[in-house]
């Protein structure tokens, strides 16, 4: 047991230093006048044992109340075994586009027909999951790009707040650039070797006020490192009124600039066109080389001033009760 202020131990011998120093209390008693003392000894020897009694019991309460509320004061608690906080050092900014065309139907999830958004759901929340350490950060991006999730190591609520995306919230159009701009906004007052973007979509930029490549320089200028999936199927089959035919489902996906994206921030550029392929890669980018920092470690205490603390209550109750007892005619005091 240890003590948050010691120093409250201090003033345990204060009410015996107030005594010392302040004049005793003059309190005005009556006195009665007999011929003789005698009637009264016998009486006088009973009452003399109950006075020592009184005495005691009026110093012992009053010292263990004070000691009491002096030990709360004292704050004491109680230490655990030392917990060493995972930590890994990398700030994680998630971009996910759920734009109009994340609603293609050209994936699979647990052997059934899927859209493009629902896998990325069930394989980035696995991601997420396992980032432990790491603070994470969501953006989604459609039209325009809004912050979702600022980077934080509450893993569980990006991962709720990407299962609550709703494909076309942010707009039926693409805007990488503005995506990866809000990316650096965020990412740029963090240390240089943790700034990390996992830049995922479909499509081309087709939105925004900045073209990609040229987000891209400014992120290489600012020591943001990017990895860039691009998602969806190369073949898929699709009915129509003559039949099933064969179409690219990922005709406007720019794996051109998402390349260089990725080149000019020394991250790499990953394909992606199933479920399995998704789930490689967030593997692979799972087992990046974290940037190493001090560990953290924490001892979880354990306040305990409110055992002295509740003693102190107790006894002040047997004061109280001890003095009502003595006002009673025939309970003590004659």
């Amino acid at each position: 047991m240890e003590f948050h202020w010691p120093w409250a131990f201090f003033l345990l011998p204060l009410p015996w230093i107030i005594r010392a120093f302040l004049p005793p209390l003059k309190v005005e008693q009556a006195a009665l006048k007999v011929p003789s003392l005698s009637p009264w000894r016998l009486q006088n020897s009973k009452g003399g044992e109950r006075q020592t009694q009184q005495n005691l019991s009026g110093w012992l309460l009053p010292l263990a109340l004070w000691i009491a509320l002096v030990g709360a004061l004292s704050r004491p608690y109680h230490s655990g075994e030392i917990v060493q906080m995972p930590v890994s050092g990398r700030d994680l900014m998630l971009a996910v586009d759920i734009s109009q065309s994340m609603e293609i139907e050209d994936m699979r999830l647990n052997n059934r027909p899927a859209n493009r958004l629902a896998v990325v759901k069930q394989v980035v929340s696995d991601f997420i999951e396992q980032r432990s350490g790491d603070r994470m950060g969501l953006i989604l991006f459609g039209s325009n790009a809004y912050l979702q999730a600022p980077l934080t190591f509450d893993a569980r609520t990006v991962s709720t707040f990407l299962n609550e995306a709703q494909i076309g919230l942010a707009g039926k159009k693409t805007a990488i650039g503005d995506a990866i701009g809000l990316t650096i906004k965020r990412l740029q007052d963090n240390p240089e070797q943790s700034r990390v973007m996992i830049l995922l979509t479909d499509g081309a930029n087709t939105a925004g006020e900045i073209e990609p490549v040229k987000a891209a320089e400014l992120a290489a200028s600012n020591g943001v490192k990017i990895y860039t999936i691009g998602l969806g199927a190369d073949v898929m089959e699709v009915s129509s009124f003559f039949g099933t035919r064969k179409v690219n489902p990922s005709r406007d996906l720019d794996e051109n600039a998402l390349r260089e994206i990725a080149r000019q921030t020394g991250g790499a550029f990953f394909r992606a066109r199933d479920t399995e392929e998704l789930q490689q890669i967030y593997q692979f980018i799972d087992d990046l080389e974290p940037t190493e920092k001090d560990p953290e470690i924490y001892r979880p205490q354990q306040s305990l001033f409110h055992w002295p603390l509740a003693v102190a209550f107790v006894i002040s109750l047997l004061i109280a009760l001890q003095q009502r007892f003595n006002r009673i005619p025939g309970g003590g005091r004659h």
